[in-house]
């Protein structure tokens, strides 16, 4: 940019000299032209002049500035032969439209061309030059109409010639396509109001080159620009770009010095080695790749995929066999290809005998001649050693150049749709209707008063196809459709050197910016051949997120693990997700999976274990009631309270089979039943054991003098009213819970992340702590009343028996509370199973074990006599 704001105060300084003779005369009728610029220019007169901006010489020399004297014009060096055939490229185009008759019929064409030597100022100078003609004397008419010197332009190349040329000739709105410029803030309608192109502008060519690097994968690149409007605009917009669209990464961002500095390159060169980045963007012209790829060859910097914008990307001065090594297998976009019809046979036609422009010295064609046939004109000074005198007769077919090979025409096509949109514009001013004109009044302009914002309205409307069957029209912004060609740099087996169409990168309606690229047509200039891996860090694979470095690019990152519940299940995740509340990560954390159900089941070992011991306890209970019915007549069954007893045998085998409505999937019905029931059978039980202790007591007071009277309470249908009535209690306090606030089953996921307890949560536990109180207050009562009547005579020892059973009883359920509380999901329930089995085995051992051992083991204790005599001998002791 430094160098671009010194070339601007040169310009203004050399402008300076020839504005001061223009202000004296200020006052006359007429403008005098007070020096012309030493231009290199060609002209062909006609109806309407285009004037043309092309790069002829590819360097210009500067004279040194005395600030004495006038300043010395620029000398030109290094002929361009492609930049000639670019600037013949718009003759042709203009030598067709004059043998069109469907196109400005009756209108000749004629055209300015000028040679900007790669050189602001004399660019610049050529634009003023077009803008203000070559006529020595300008005299006004008396109403100051008349048509400007050309009526559009065509050019210059360069963006920052274009942006100087369009600073100034804007403000006259003098229509300018460029054919080559393609910074994107031209695109500014605001400071460029007249403005337009027919090559895409840098923001496309930026997400052009983005689609590329999303294509391939490629996420950490390096990026060179050169040190002007182009490069630094590229940079900016391409490091915004990047990170929106892609996620992709600049791994470095260097700027081209313009005077090639070998010291600034090489460290450039040092930056890209050190650089893990094997992908090299480069915004930059053919100049600034010469000295750049002259560093890499000397630092041997291999291994680099370059990526080539349309600057240089089918650049012929890169193409020889000691860069091929180092650029072979370049992906770049390039202009879009066209072709022309007839340039070859015009350009074979040109010779410097037909071009009659006044001046041989500064002919273009001339100076082409001589630098392709290394020869010199007669008129152009002495001839130096070894150089031969040009003698007209040479032949352009028989000299091997570049410039007949129409093949690869790219930006000579864009300068043929550049002049195409001009002609199209002037013969939509001529086919206007008078009355339905665009301007004022709905007039109509015409070619002999058109000024140059006439054009300008008329160009933004222009639509047209070309004979290669591209359309062309312009947008909002004076850009026209973008599409470039993908090219791949072939370095065949012969030597030479081919440039690959690969693919394309145009805008879509709908779509975007759409790549199509064809991979199988690719050279690799790496081992494999494949795409190169170019990323700071590798993909994240799923089950883990990406963590950003600290201090480091966004694409350069850590995997880290998804913890526990969390997945992320496609590749380089930012954030893993949590699992929905059923299920849980796999072990791999990249797919959620039901969770492990777990319950107290049948078909596992403490499911197992706990139903064979309360079907045990089941049989157990069958086989003592069968005992007590078959001997049911001995002195041993009928001197226990027979039908008591028959009660409590079956209770007890009720309590057994309660157990198993614990085991299994817990069910709405089976938690309202599981407790209830265990409730009710539970206190027939305690019943049944305190009404026999009672009925004890009882007897006992009886056989004493005058205790007889009370017996009558305790007949056998008291005693079983009496189970009825305490049993009904617990049915009342079970009856109002259920329907208060019953137990229902609940997916319980406290206990364990990965695991859902299925448990029966027992709604009011309130109601649940009543059912055991009341269990427990009749348990204790028994306990008591049993342990009151343990000293008695042996033939009411059943005492002892109870006291015993409710001691067992009560501990169990002492120790059940505890462990119930912090037993976790199918713990609880098996503690409560082994409570309920735990309590029935004692009091079946207890209360009903003895007795089976004598009336199976000892019958001759089952005699009345026995059992009286048994209890006189323990009175008397």
């Amino acid at each position: 940019m430094g160098a671009f704001l010194n070339t601007c105060f040169f310009i203004l300084v050399y402008l300076s000299l020839f504005s001061l003779h223009s202000v004296s005369n200020s006052y006359s009728l007429s403008c005098k032209l007070q020096k012309n610029f030493q231009l290199n220019e060609m002209h062909m007169p006609g109806d309407v002049v285009l004037g043309g901006l092309f790069e002829v010489h590819y360097s210009s020399v500067f004279p040194e500035w005395t600030y004495t004297s006038e300043p010395q014009w620029p000398i030109c060096k290094g002929f361009d032969t492609l930049g000639f055939r670019h600037a013949m490229t718009m003759a042709f185009t203009i030598d067709e439209i004059n043998r069109k008759s469907d196109l400005l019929p009756n209108v000749t064409l004629g055209y300015s061309l000028y040679d900007n030597c790669v050189a602001l100022v004399i660019g610049f100078s050529g634009g003023l030059s077009l803008a203000s003609g070559r006529e020595e004397h300008y005299v006004f008419e008396e109403n100051c109409l008349g048509t400007p010197p050309v009526l559009g332009i065509v050019g210059d190349s360069a963006s920052t010639f274009s942006i100087a040329t369009s600073n100034v000739l804007g403000l006259f709105k003098m229509p300018i396509v460029s054919y080559f410029s393609t910074c994107s803030c031209l695109s500014n309608r605001q400071r460029f109001p007249s403005f337009f192109r027919t090559i895409p502008s840098d923001a496309f060519q930026v997400r052009a080159m983005i689609q590329i690097l999303q294509h391939f994968s490629w996420t950490w690149v390096g990026l060179l620009v050169s040190d002007d409007d182009y490069g630094l605009h590229v940079a900016l917009s391409f490091q915004s770009d990047l990170t929106q669209s892609s996620g992709a990464c600049l791994a470095y961002v260097e700027v081209l010095p313009l005077d090639s500095d070998p010291t600034k390159l090489s460290r450039i060169v040092d930056v890209m080695k050190i650089s893990t980045a094997r992908v090299v963007m480069v915004f930059a012209n053919e100049f600034h790749m010469i000295h750049l790829i002259a560093e890499v060859i000397r630092q041997n910097v291999t291994d680099l995929q370059w990526i080539a914008s349309e600057a240089w990307t089918v650049s012929t001065v890169l193409q020889t066999p000691e860069l091929m090594p180092y650029l072979r297998g370049t992906l770049g976009i390039a202009i879009r290809r066209g072709e022309i019809p007839g340039l070859r046979e015009f350009l074979i036609q040109i010779h410097p005998d037909k071009v009659n422009n006044g001046s041989s010295g500064t002919s273009m064609v001339r100076q082409f001649w001589e630098s392709t046939f290394r020869c010199k004109f007669a008129s152009s000074g002495w001839l130096k050693a070894g150089e031969k005198l040009c003698n007209g007769e040479e032949d352009l077919q028989n000299v091997e150049s570049d410039f007949l090979d129409v093949s690869n025409l790219r930006p000579e096509y864009n300068i043929y749709k550049a002049v195409y949109s001009l002609a199209y514009a002037l013969d939509d001013v001529m086919k206007c209707e008078p009355g339905r004109g665009p301007f004022s009044g709905h007039s109509c302009a015409n070619l002999q008063t058109l000024e140059p914002w006439q054009v300008v309205h008329y160009l933004q409307k222009v639509n047209f196809t070309t004979s290669f069957g591209d359309q062309v029209s312009f947008d909002e912004n004076g850009d026209a459709l973008p599409i470039y060609d993908v090219i791949n740099w072939l370095w065949l087996s012969d030597g030479k050197i081919k440039f690959q169409n690969v693919g394309e990168v145009k805008r879509s309606d709908f779509k975007g910016e759409v790549l199509k690229i064809d991979e199988d047509k690719i050279f690799w200039n790496f081992i494999p051949k494949k795409p190169p891996r170019s990323v700071c860090s590798e993909s994240c694979p799923p089950g883990t997120r990406m963590a950003r470095k600290k201090g480091e690019p966004e694409c350069c990152f850590d995997c880290v693990p998804c913890s526990e519940g969390k997945i992320s299940n496609k590749t380089d995740s930012m954030e893993c997700t949590s699992c929905p509340e059923d299920f849980w990560s796999s072990p791999k954390h990249d797919h959620c999976v039901p969770k492990k159900t777990e319950f107290l089941s049948y078909h596992e070992p403490l499911g197992i274990c706990l139903t064979t011991a309360s079907l045990l306890g089941t049989f157990l209970c069958a086989v003592v009631l069968g005992i007590f019915i078959r001997h049911r007549s001995t002195p041993m069954v009928r001197a226990n309270n027979t039908e008591l007893s028959f009660l409590l045998l079956v209770s007890l085998k009720l309590c057994f089979l309660c157990s198993l409505l614990f085991i299994g999937r817990p069910r709405l019905w089976t938690c309202k039943l599981r407790h209830a029931t265990f409730g009710i059978i539970f206190v027939l039980c305690v019943s049944c054991i305190l009404v026999k202790t009672m009925v004890v007591l009882a007897v006992f007071k009886a056989s004493k003098p005058g205790g007889g009277a009370g017996l009558k309470w305790f007949g056998v249908m008291q005693q079983k009213g009496t189970v009825l009535v305490l049993t009904s209690i617990q049915a009342a306090i079970c009856t109002v819970w259920i329907v208060f606030s019953s137990p229902f089953p609940h997916k319980n996921t406290k206990y364990y992340n990965d695991k859902i307890v299925y448990e029966c949560v027992v709604g009011s536990t309130i109601g649940f702590i009543v059912l055991l109180g009341y269990i427990g207050f009749l348990a204790i009562l028994s306990f008591l009343l049993a342990f009151l009547a343990r000293n008695l005579p042996d033939n009411f020892n059943e005492a002892k028996l109870i006291t015993f059973s409710m001691l067992i009883f009560c501990a169990v359920w002492v120790a059940f509370v505890p462990a119930y509380v912090n037993s976790p999901g199918k713990y609880a329930d098996a503690v409560e199973i082994f409570a309920i089995l735990a309590s029935s085995f004692g009091l079946l051992v207890s209360l009903f074990g003895p007795k089976c051992y004598i009336i199976l083991l000892r019958p001759e204790w089952n005699t009345k006599k026995a059992i009286m005599g048994r209890g006189t001998t323990n009175s008397s002791k």
